[in-house]
C-alpha cells in the first residue's frame, strides 16, 4: 500500500472517530437548536434570517442574547457589544488552542476557529494534553455533525416552533448543562484546577446578580484567567507539566 493510501485511510478513520466523539454535543445541543429556531420566529426573523444566523454566527448563547434584544428593538451597537460579552470566552479558546493548530495550512485553521466551540475546544485540548496529534480530519469529524446539526434543528424549530413545548417542562434543558459540567470536570487535574473554578463561579454568580446578563460569562472567565496568572502554579499541589 502506498504513503498517499495509507494517509487517506488514516484520515478517514480519524474523522469517523471525531464523528463518535461529537454524537453526546448533538444530543445535547439538540433542544437548544430547536428552541432558538422556534425563539427567533417568535421575535421577528423568517425563517430564513434564523438559519442565516445559525450558520453565520454560530454561538448559541450569543444567538439567544441577540434575539432577545432584536425583539426589544435595542441600538444596533448595543447588540453587537452584548454579543461580544458573551463571545469574548472564544478569545481566550482561540488563543490557547492556536498552537496546537499551528501546524495546519491557513484556510485550515481559518476553518477551525470557525467552528470552534466549548465542547470543541476541551476535547481537542484534552487530546493534545494526552501527547495526540490535533489533525484536520479529526477536528473537523469533531465539529462538522455539531454545525450541520445546529443549523439543521433551527432551521426545524423555525418551521415548526409552535409545535414545540416547553423545554423546561420536559427537562431537557439540564442536558447541555450536565455536558459542559463533565468538560470542565475532565480538567480537574490540572493544577489550579480548584481554585480557577471557584473564583470563575463566584465572580460569575456576583455579576450575574450585579451587572446582570450577559457580561457576567465574561467576567466569569477574566476571573479565572486573572487567577491563574497570580498564583503559581504549584499552588494546588500538582506540579505543573513542562
Amino acid at each position: 500500500m502506498s504513503a498517499e493510501a495509507i494517509s487517506e485511510n488514516r484520515a478517514k478513520s480519524d474523522f469517523w472517530q471525531g464523528v463518535r466523539l461529537s454524537m453526546p454535543v448533538v444530543v445535547a445541543a439538540a433542544p437548544f437548536g430547536l428552541l432558538f429556531g422556534a425563539l427567533a420566529v417568535d421575535n421577528g426573523f423568517s425563517v430564513l434570517e434564523a438559519v442565516l444566523m445559525s450558520a453565520m454566527v454560530y454561538g448559541g448563547a450569543s444567538q439567544m442574547v441577540g434575539i432577545e434584544l432584536f425583539g426589544q428593538h435595542v441600538a444596533p451597537w448595543l447588540i453587537v457589544l452584548s454579543i461580544f460579552a458573551v463571545n469574548f470566552r472564544h478569545v481566550l479558546y482561540s488563543a490557547t488552542i492556536g498552537r496546537r493548530l499551528a501546524h495546519w495550512p491557513l484556510v485550515q485553521q481559518a476553518v477551525g476557529y470557525f467552528i470552534l466551540t466549548d465542547p470543541q475546544f476541551a476535547v481537542a485540548e484534552r487530546k493534545a494534553e494526552a501527547g495526540e496529534t490535533v489533525g484536520f480530519a479529526w477536528y473537523m469529524g469533531l465539529g462538522l455533525p455539531v454545525y450541520v446539526f445546529w443549523v439543521t434543528e433551527s432551521a426545524l424549530g423555525a418551521v415548526f416552533g409552535k409545535l414545540i413545548p416547553d423545554t423546561h417542562a420536559l427537562g431537557i434543558d439540564f442536558l447541555l448543562p450536565i455536558y459542559f459540567l463533565g468538560l470542565v470536570m475532565s480538567f480537574r487535574k490540572r493544577p489550579l484546577w480548584l481554585p480557577v473554578v471557584v473564583a470563575s463561579a463566584a465572580a460569575s454568580i456576583i455579576a450575574y446578580k450585579t451587572v446582570g446578563s450577559p457580561w457576567h460569562v465574561s467576567i466569569g472567565a477574566v476571573a479565572g484567567v486573572l487567577l491563574a496568572v497570580i498564583l503559581p502554579p504549584h499552588h494546588s499541589g500538582v506540579e505543573a507539566r513542562p
